[in-house]
């Protein structure tokens, strides 16, 4: 489907204070019936998508829903403003692709460092945003993430995959309306995930190289000792969301492996996912974490005004300083959105940094 299949679109925009939200509801056609779907998030991010009509119903219901749904965001004071991105949502939202992602284990700052001197991996930055595989077949595009279901696409990058020749599959991170490739998988037909990295590399290069796409980013490699330790150093620095350091010679395995694995992260910042207990007061939620004795708290933390209110089950990404030994609980946390692509059963207490008993605050 492209955009001039959508019969009626508005893009509304919220701001006050520090909040600056985008919200889009466009009514669209399936088949002999119509949809009404929706796109919301903090503006230049990449937006949580969903429908209004989980059934496609007939024209003048369409039309009902659809200005429903404008009045009771221009009600919460949206208004009209500049285009934002829309996205192409998709039938088979949420629906297994049969795409499955090769899924990182993190490790510490020593083996980071031990890593920068092999020469048998490269570096390349771990960017926060959110892991999305993406397929071509001729002119069907199919979107994936990281726990193999379908899910919308932003048009810049629907746009610019039709520029692609190629049939394929692309593994990278969506952040905003930029698409960070690291991977190829697929190349018209052929199964490239046995080969090398470094192989499968040189075949996505040419192919971005072959097509003018501003919304497709190919993710900056790095090999030797040097500018690997060069680029960690940017990185961290820059206070950015961490690196991801790979094995030259290895395959493309899907799945996350018990240990290790050909494929490692290490962040600068430590970030986890909870579940939603319940909702305090004043736009505050208590969170939860699955431990050897089961569920057990994390503290609490307030959500954003450009973010929407989760609900209880919900899964949170949460940025954070450190974890307390004793209790588990958050300090300084800071909600990052309402995550679909995690389930609660993901939600450990493993992910936890803890404050060290020797902490020197000025490190």
């Amino acid at each position: 489907m492209n955009t001039d299949s959508v019969l009626q679109r508005a893009t509304l925009y919220f701001r006050e204070g520090t909040s600056d939200k985008v919200y889009q509801v466009a009514l669209e056609p399936a088949g002999e019936r119509f949809v009404v779907n929706f796109a919301y998030g903090r503006r230049g991010s990449t937006l949580s998508t969903g429908t209004k009509t989980n059934v496609p119903v007939d024209l003048e219901r369409a039309r009902t829903i659809f200005d429903q749904l404008v009045r009771e965001k221009t009600a919460k004071g949206y208004t009209p403003g500049e285009t934002g991105t829309p996205y192409q949502h998709t039938e088979h939202a949420c629906r297994s692709t049969g795409l499955v992602p090769m899924l990182l284990n993190p490790i510490e700052a020593e083996e980071a460092a031990q890593l920068l001197q092999h020469p048998d991996w490269c570096l390349q930055e771990k960017f926060d945003g959110r892991r999305l595989l993406i397929e071509k077949a001729g002119d069907k595009l199919v979107g994936c993430n990281r726990r193999g279901l379908a899910v919308s696409l932003p048009f810049p990058f629907i746009r610019d995959l039709h520029r692609i020749e190629h049939d394929l599959v692309f593994d990278g991170e969506s952040v905003g309306d930029t698409f960070h490739v690291f991977d190829l998988l697929e190349l018209d037909g052929e199964d490239l995930r046995p080969r090398t990295l470094k192989q499968r590399l040189v075949e996505l290069i040419n192919v971005l190289a072959s097509a003018q796409c501003p919304s497709l980013s190919l993710i900056h490699t790095t090999f030797s000792t040097g500018d690997k330790t060069r680029l960690f150093e940017e990185i961290r620095q820059g206070r950015r969301e961490g690196v991801v350091f790979k094995r030259i010679d290895a395959p493309y395995v899907p799945g996350r492996p018990n240990s290790r694995g050909h494929a490692l992260k290490h962040k600068f910042t430590a970030t986890l996912s909870a579940v939603v207990d319940r909702l305090n007061a004043q736009r505050s939620v208590a969170l939860k974490l699955r431990g050897q004795k089961g569920w057990q708290p994390a503290g609490n933390v307030t959500i954003p005004a450009n973010q929407p209110l989760p609900q209880p089950g919900d899964v949170v990404e949460v940025r954070y300083l450190y974890a307390f030994p004793e209790s588990g609980v958050l300090f300084q946390p800071v909600c990052l959105g309402i995550r679909t692509d995690i389930t609660a059963a993901e939600c450990g207490t493993r992910q936890l940094k803890f404050k060290p008993s020797d902490t020197d605050e000025d490190a």
